[in-house]
C-alpha cells in the first residue's frame, strides 16, 4: 500500500530525533530509508508539498541540510485513516492500523462505534476473528448464523424473539387437510441484491439445491418434492406430515441465495466486502420488508484488541462491544440476557459405563460445587438445572456408594469454557479413583470428529435459536453426536419418535411430545445441561435500537444513529 509505505518512510525520518530539528545529509537519510539518494530527495519533496516537514538543503557534496517536522507520525496516521474511511477505502485504513494492541486501541477509538461518514450512518464493530464464508445451509459460528439472517431471506422467518414463524419471501402459506401439501404464496415484488427480479422458479431451484446437502436432506426428510405450481406459488409435497415445516424454513440454515451467485441474497443487507480483515454490509434498497435504518455495518477484524493480557471487556464471543472495549467510561451496557442455549454433557452407556454409574457422574456435576467453582469470568456463565425453562433435570438419591469405572474417555469441542470444565472434572474424578482421558476436538461442532466412536463422555454446546423447542428437535435430527451416542436400535427409535411428534398439527402436542423425548434422555442419564451464557452488548452513547436477540446479537435493521449535532 502506497500510503503505508510513505508513512513508514516518514517514521524513519522522524525517529532519530523524535521530531526535533535535524542537521543531516542526503546520504544519511537515504541510508535510513533504505533507498537511493535520488529517491530520498523525491520523498522529501513530496512530504514538504504535503506540509509534513520542511527540508532546507545546503549546496555542496556532504553538506548537512536542516530537516524540520510539522506533524507527528501518529497524527499523520490518523489523518490518513480518516481520509481512507471517507473515501470508502476501509482496507487501507485497517492496513494503516496494524500496530501493537495497546497502540491500536487508542488509534481505532475515533473510528469505532456509530459514525456518519459522507452523510452515511455506519456502525463499526471490532471483532476477534475472521468470519467463515457465508452460504445457505448449516454454519458452525454464531456470528455467521446471525449474518446469514441479515444477508439472505427465507420463505418464512422469525420476527424478533417470537417462536412462531411468519412470512418472508412468502407472504403467507396454507396446508392441506392431510398435512401433505404446503402452499407458499410468493411476494410479487422481490429483488436480489444485484437488482435482478426474483423468480419463483429460482427459489424452487435454490431450495432443491439446499435440500441436496447431507444435513439439510436429513432436516427435510419428509419432503418428497418442491414444485412451482403457479408463478407466485411454491408447493411442498410431503410423503408424511411435518408440522415443523414452516419452522424449518424460517431458521438461518434455510435462507436462500441466488441459484447462480451463492453470495447474492435478498435480505435487508448485501455483502459489499467479505475479506479476512473486513466485512462490510450495505443496506438493500429494494428489500421487501422494513428497510434498515443504517446504511452500512462493518466488522473490523482486529484480533489484537482481544488479547487476554490487556484486560479488555470484550474478549469473549458472547460479550459484544460496539466501539473500543477499553473505553469503559464511554461504553454502556445496553442489553443483556441469559441465553437459552447451553453447554451440555452426554454419556454413552456401554459395558464400560452403566446407567447407574452415569447417574452418579451427573450427580457429581450437579450436587458438588464443580460448576460453581469454575475459574471463569464473573457473570459469564450461570449453572443450570433446566434444559429449557420448565424442562428440569431429574433428581436421584445419593449414589456415592456406586463405584465408578477405573478409566473413562471424555471428548469435547469448543467453546473455550469447556477446557476448564474438562480439567476440573478430570481432577475431581481422579480423587474418586477414576482416570479420565481428555481429548479436545478443535471445532465448533462434532463434524469430522473421529474420536466420538470411542468416547464415554462428550461435552459441547447447543445454540438455541428463535424457537427453542424446534431448535432441539433439529439438534436430535441433524447433529453428528447422536448416532455415536446411542445404539443403532435406540437411534432408530429416536428418529421414529421424532417422525411421530412432527405429525401433530397442534403446537402444544408437538412441544409436549418433544419434552417427553428429552425428559427420557435426561432420566436415563444420557444427557444433562451444564450452564447457560450471559449474553451482553455494550455500545457508546448515540448508538440506538440495540436489543439482544436469541443468538446473542442484535437485529441490524433496528439499530440507528442520530444525525450529527442533533
Amino acid at each position: 500500500m502506497r500510503q503505508l509505505n510513505r508513512l513508514n518512510q516518514y517514521q524513519r525520518l522522524w525517529h532519530p530525533s523524535a521530531g526535533a530539528p535535524q542537521q543531516v545529509t542526503i546520504s544519511e537519510l537515504a541510508s535510513r530509508c533504505f533507498c537511493s539518494e535520488r529517491h530520498v530527495r523525491t520523498l522529501l519533496r513530496q512530504a514538504q508539498e504535503a506540509g509534513w516537514l520542511s527540508w532546507h538543503a545546503r549546496s555542496g557534496r556532504g553538506k548537512r541540510g536542516e530537516l524540520r517536522f510539522h506533524v507527528t507520525p501518529d497524527s499523520l496516521r490518523n489523518t490518513m485513516m480518516e481520509a481512507a474511511l471517507k473515501s470508502g477505502q476501509q482496507h487501507n485504513a485497517l492496513e494503516l492500523a496494524q500496530l501493537a494492541p495497546e497502540d491500536l486501541r487508542s488509534l481505532l477509538h475515533p473510528f469505532m462505534g456509530g459514525q456518519w461518514q459522507n452523510d452515511t450512518p455506519t456502525l463499526r464493530i471490532p471483532y476477534y476473528r475472521s468470519l467463515e464464508p457465508l452460504q445457505p445451509g448449516f454454519l458452525p459460528g454464531r456470528a455467521e448464523q446471525h449474518l446469514a439472517g441479515q444477508v439472505f431471506s427465507g420463505l418464512t422467518r422469525f420476527n424478533g424473539n417470537s417462536s412462531e414463524p411468519t412470512g418472508d419471501l412468502a407472504h403467507h402459506w396454507e396446508v392441506s387437510a392431510d398435512g401433505l401439501r404446503w402452499y407458499f404464496y410468493i411476494r410479487s415484488t422481490l429483488h436480489w441484491h444485484n437488482g435482478d427480479k426474483i423468480e419463483t422458479a429460482q427459489l424452487q431451484q435454490s431450495l432443491t439445491a439446499l435440500l441436496s446437502q447431507p444435513g439439510m436432506g436429513t432436516l427435510f426428510r419428509s419432503v418428497q418434492c418442491i414444485e412451482t405450481t403457479h408463478p407466485q406459488c411454491l408447493t411442498f409435497i410431503l410423503h408424511q406430515p411435518d408440522y415443523w415445516l414452516a419452522h424449518r424454513l424460517a431458521t438461518y440454515c434455510s435462507r436462500l441465495a441466488h441459484p447462480e451467485y451463492p453470495v447474492v441474497g435478498s435480505g435487508p443487507f448485501r455483502l459489499s466486502v467479505f475479506e479476512p480483515e473486513l466485512v462490510r454490509l450495505e443496506s438493500h434498497d429494494q428489500y421487501h420488508l422494513s428497510h434498515p435504518l443504517l446504511k452500512a455495518i462493518e466488522y473490523w477484524i482486529t484480533p489484537q484488541l482481544f488479547d487476554y493480557s490487556l484486560g479488555t471487556s470484550c474478549r469473549h464471543p458472547v460479550q459484544i462491544a460496539i466501539g473500543e472495549a477499553d473505553e469503559l467510561a464511554s461504553l454502556r451496557l445496553v442489553s443483556n440476557s441469559t441465553s437459552l442455549g447451553f453447554c451440555y454433557l452426554t454419556l454413552k452407556q456401554s459395558p464400560r459405563l452403566s446407567e447407574l454409574q452415569a447417574k452418579r457422574l451427573i450427580n457429581i456435576i450437579h450436587l458438588s460445587t464443580l460448576l460453581h467453582t469454575l475459574p471463569l469470568n464473573e457473570g459469564l456463565i450461570t449453572p443450570t438445572e433446566e434444559l429449557l425453562p420448565g424442562w428440569a433435570i431429574p433428581q436421584w438419591p445419593d449414589l456415592t456408594d456406586v463405584a465408578l469405572p477405573e478409566t473413562l474417555t471424555l471428548v469435547y469441542h469448543l467453546p473455550v469454557e469447556l477446557h476448564t470444565m474438562a480439567s476440573q472434572l478430570k481432577e475431581y474424578l481422579a480423587r474418586q479413583g477414576c482416570e479420565l482421558t481428555v481429548i479436545f476436538h478443535d471445532a465448533k461442532t462434532w463434524d469430522g470428529c473421529q474420536q466420538l466412536a470411542d468416547a464415554d463422555i462428550m461435552m459441547g454446546d447447543r445454540l438455541i435459536g428463535e424457537a427453542p423447542a424446534y431448535t432441539l428437535e433439529q439438534w436430535l435430527r441433524c447433529d453428528a453426536l447422536w448416532p455415536h451416542l446411542l445404539s443403532a436400535p435406540a437411534y432408530a427409535h429416536l428418529q421414529a419418535t421424532l417422525d411421530a411428534v412432527q405429525t401433530q398439527a397442534d403446537d402444544r402436542d408437538r412441544h409436549a411430545g418433544l419434552q417427553a423425548i428429552f425428559s427420557r434422555l435426561m432420566e436415563t442419564a444420557v444427557l444433562t445441561p451444564l450452564f447457560n451464557y450471559q449474553y451482553q452488548i455494550s455500545a457508546p452513547p448515540g448508538v440506538n435500537g440495540i436489543r439482544l436477540n436469541t443468538r446473542g446479537w442484535f437485529d441490524f435493521t433496528e439499530a440507528w444513529l442520530p444525525p450529527p449535532n442533533a
